[in-house]
């Protein structure tokens, strides 16, 4: 049914003549009342659009470059009814087109979209080597990649979308309230596929993946444990093979895509612009125009075209693609990919607009960088020099994870080895809000944790535990519960991404039900389920003040503490006994205080003195 402009309801016949019309739907109810449509139809510049639909109105019609596309732009009145109306196209000596479009009324309040946070700890999955639920999507023959080998660690194994949804409990019962699987979107490359970063169509899931059923099905499950679903978005770049490559609306809808449209027919890596990947162009008040032309325009590999946001329709078109996925699948974040590649104004813009619609969301970005001044640049409040506001809530603390690595992994001497960690915590200074950044021990583009600590199980233990008590959100790459690692070729991304243990029917062993796992392997499993079901509960871990003092014989002490729960991490290098004086920590008023291990739940009273008696990590609580 359909409302007239004159209040009338009338039916209307549902066709779609148009070969594609972005984004698919849309809502009623949102704060910005303004929709641009892209329409892509062979000479569609010649018809003009109609609508009659009480509320809808169209502002503006532009014409491309390219006479195959029209962006119309709309205006949804705030009293506008959800419903179906048909725009109608049209052209002097044609019969109509007419496509159907529809208003959704929102699921549920904007402000009821919540975001993670410093309470959550994030699961992340690379689906293709998760686990594989239905093999009859392994392999589509329409699609450039129908490779399909498991010993082969750049094919696509087979994981999908039903492989993450009916194993969420084995992710719950460790203690993740949120997963991050890569991207899910078509991804039509002719290899690579699986990784899911050279998108090639914004709006499908990959059906090697699954379905839109099969995703929406997944958001629900976690919706209805509690959890949430953070999806990864990648504005920088699409696919090479994506489907407006072939037919560009503008002249400038990608970056140097003249030099492309002249050499696509031979294309190779090596013709490639590519960026310069100097990405401290962003703050450099010394930077060369060419310098910060090369890093934000150029491709980041010869298969990712970069995409030209400064294009306002392109700016459009990103913003409401994430939008979209927000409202369609019941989003509780987004982890935006190579976030400092982007044109930063249009980065700004794309994360205050999704904030001003969504105030109680959250956007993590990537940055890879080991410099805490560029993290805290890219963080909402920061009193950046330039006036620059990312209005982005959570940059990525790769800063952190590199000390906390090269600290455990040093000799301990007067500046080197633990003092690098806590260090490192001490520039929390710097931070607007140090609890909404994002840490890791490790990701989906590094070497795994256990790798990058030598295969010491002590020292992977103590990484895992600090991170998971700083003032920080945490996240967890699968696998690193088991102590998976890359020793084979370290760094090797096809062995970084393994296959997860029991993700496959036939499998010798299985980590989702522990068949076949060493002692090692469930001895951590056990040890980070219970830090992180602890952690579920634990206000002084969300948002409780931090004391640190600074390592003294190899051994360095935090605290977090709100209310009258305290919690006590201690990380020790000593091989032999130590005893550690606790009137050193008297300011934080444990004296005679029991305390529980949250790992082994023994009893200890914090008085005079505490023996460690072997090297790792000790982990208390206040709470029995």
């Amino acid at each position: 049914m359909a409302t007239d402009e004159d209040g009338a309801t009338n039916a209307i016949v549902e066709k779609n003549d148009i070969q594609r019309i972005e984004p698919l739907n849309w809502w009623v109810g949102f704060k910005n009342p303004s929709l641009q449509l892209l329409v892509h139809q062979p000479n569609i510049s010649e018809w003009t659009p109609n609508i009659s639909y009480q509320g809808v109105s169209i502002e503006k019609v532009h014409k491309a470059d390219s006479p195959n596309y029209l962006f119309i732009d709309l205006n949804i009145a705030e009293t506008t009814k959800p419903g179906q109306f048909n725009i109608v196209f049209k052209k002097e000596n044609s019969e109509d087109l007419i496509h159907t479009y529809e208003l959704k009324p929102r699921q549920k309040p904007a402000d009821d979209f919540i975001g993670f946070d410093s309470s959550d700890a994030i699961y992340l999955i690379t689906p293709d080597r998760f686990a594989n639920s239905n093999p009859e999507n392994d392999i589509m023959k329409s699609m450039k990649d129908t490779s399909l080998d498991r010993t082969d660690g750049y094919a696509r194994h087979g994981g999908d979308i039903k492989g993450i949804t009916n194993n969420l409990d084995y992710i719950q019962d460790l203690g993740f309230t949120a997963i991050w699987p890569c991207p899910l979107l078509t991804n039509d490359m002719p290899q690579g596929s699986y990784h899911g970063y050279a998108i090639t169509d914004y709006y499908e899931i990959d059906p090697r993946f699954g379905t839109m059923e099969d995703y929406l099905e997944l958001s629900s499950e976690l919706s209805e444990k509690g959890m949430k679903l953070i999806m990864d978005q990648v504005a920088n770049h699409c696919g090479v093979e994506h489907w407006w490559m072939k037919d560009f609306p503008f002249k400038d809808w990608i970056n140097h895509q003249e030099h492309y449209e002249n050499n696509y027919e031979n294309w190779e890596g090596s013709k490639a612009i590519k960026t310069n990947h100097r990405r401290t162009t962003n703050q450099d008040i010394y930077a060369s125009k060419s310098d910060k032309r090369n890093m934000n325009e150029g491709w980041f590999v010869s298969a990712m075209p970069d995409l030209n946001q400064r294009n306002p329709f392109m700016a459009n078109y990103t913003i409401q693609n994430s939008i979209w996925w927000i409202e369609t699948a019941n989003l509780g974040g987004i982890r935006q990919d190579t976030y400092p590649y982007p044109d930063k104004d249009f980065m700004s813009r794309w994360a205050g607009e999704i904030m001003n619609e969504y105030p109680n969301f959250n956007i993590v970005g990537e940055e890879w960088t080991s410099n805490p001044l560029l993290i805290a640049y890219w963080q909402e409040g920061n009193a950046n020099k330039d006036g620059y506001n990312s209005n982005l809530k959570s940059p990525m603390d790769f800063a952190m994870q590199e000390k906390i690595v090269k600290g455990i992994n040093e000799d301990e001497a007067w500046s080197t080895g633990l003092i690098e960690i806590y260090r490192a915590l001490a520039n929390d200074f710097i931070y607007a809000s140090p609890k909404d950044i994002m840490v890791f021990p490790d990701n989906h583009d590094m070497s795994r944790i256990f790798t990058q600590l030598h295969g010491n199980i002590t020292h992977t233990k103590m990484a895992l535990s600090y991170i998971l008590t700083l003032p920080r959100i945490p996240q967890i790459y699968y696998g690193t519960e088991i102590l998976m690692h890359d020793f084979d070729k370290p760094g090797d991304h096809g062995l970084i991404r393994s296959d997860f243990p029991g993700g496959w029917q036939g499998d010798a062993i299985n980590a989702f039900t522990g068949e076949g796992l060493s002692y090692e392997q469930k001895d951590m499993q056990s040890f980070l389920r219970k830090i992180l079901n602890y952690r579920k509960g634990s206000k002084a871990i969300h948002e409780g003040k931090t004391v640190h003092f600074a390592p003294e014989d190899a051994v360095y002490v935090l605290f977090r503490i709100e209310g009258d729960e305290t919690v006590v991490h201690i990380m020790n290098k000593n091989d032999a006994p130590v005893e550690l004086e606790l009137s050193r920590f008297e300011e934080v008023g444990l004296e005679g205080k029991t305390l529980k291990n949250i790992t082994t739940d023994a009893e200890v009273v914090w008085k005079d003195k505490f023996v460690l008696k072997e090297k790792g990590t000790t982990l208390l609580t206040t709470k029995l």
